[in-house]
């Protein structure tokens, strides 16, 4: 736990001049979107995206949590969904078409990375050892809004990688002592529903190959296999620091 908490200070003391630009432009981006949902906007956007998981892999993990012994693990998880983004940016699938739907529920996951160093700071954590808006679960909850709220069409590989980032988030509050992972993991919960019964909603009555039904039981077998997988990780980290 000690090792967890001083990679988080090292990462904050170095780069968090890196972080509240990436945290501007994240807004500003976001801002964009909604009042200004070009196609180029839209590259741009998706452009951010990759760079956003990059530096979470490449730079939050591999170079400032080199320390643990799972990192390299993590590195890969966030490595392939900034690939997925890539992807995404080349074909166009995500369209960032607005869906009003769930308003109210965007703007909370929007204000989670922010309530993450507010609720470090209360439970009487200092900079620079305290979570920011530029960490993985801040990123997840991010793009969990972001995706939400332009639900359309949505990758949905994006989702269920994230998903499997809050379930293993109910470890990490109590293996490293980090309430403020109930944010994400208890934020998504409705919001991961809303995206699969709108997938399902959307493809079930159709004649599609695979059929809806079978991708249902796919996803829930990824989710199991993925979740377990980085648990055991993460416990292998807990019994041999």
């Amino acid at each position: 736990m000690e090792i967890f908490w001083e990679t988080i200070a090292r990462y904050n003391e170095n780069t968090w001049v890196v972080q509240l630009a990436i945290t501007l432009a994240g807004i500003a981006l976001t801002t964009l979107l909604y009042i200004r949902p070009t196609k180029a906007t839209k590259c741009v956007m998706k452009a951010y995206m990759v760079f956003l998981n990059g530096w979470i892999a490449g730079v939050y993990y591999m170079v400032y949590g080199g320390m643990r012994s799972y990192h390299y693990i993590l590195a890969i998880f966030w490595g392939i969904l900034a690939l997925i983004w890539l992807w995404d940016l080349v074909t166009g699938y995500t369209t960032f078409e607005r869906n009003l739907k769930h308003r109210y529920l965007v703007a909370l996951l929007y204000a989670m990375p922010f309530l993450y160093p507010l609720l470090s700071w209360a439970r009487g954590m200092e900079f620079p050892m305290m979570t920011t808006t530029v960490m993985p679960c801040s990123v997840a909850v991010f793009t969990i809004g972001l995706l939400l709220g332009f639900s359309r069409k949505v990758n949905l590989l994006i989702i269920l990688f994230l998903c499997h980032w809050a379930l293993i988030s109910f470890s990490k509050i109590y293996v490293y002592q980090i309430p403020e992972d109930t944010l994400l993991a208890a934020s998504t919960v409705p919001a991961i529903y809303l995206f699969f019964k709108n997938y399902f909603d959307q493809n079930l009555h159709k004649e599609t190959k695979p059929s809806a039904r079978f991708m249902n039981g796919f996803l829930i077998v990824i989710c199991a296999v993925i979740g377990v997988a980085l648990s055991i990780t993460l416990l292998h980290g807990l019994l041999n620091p």
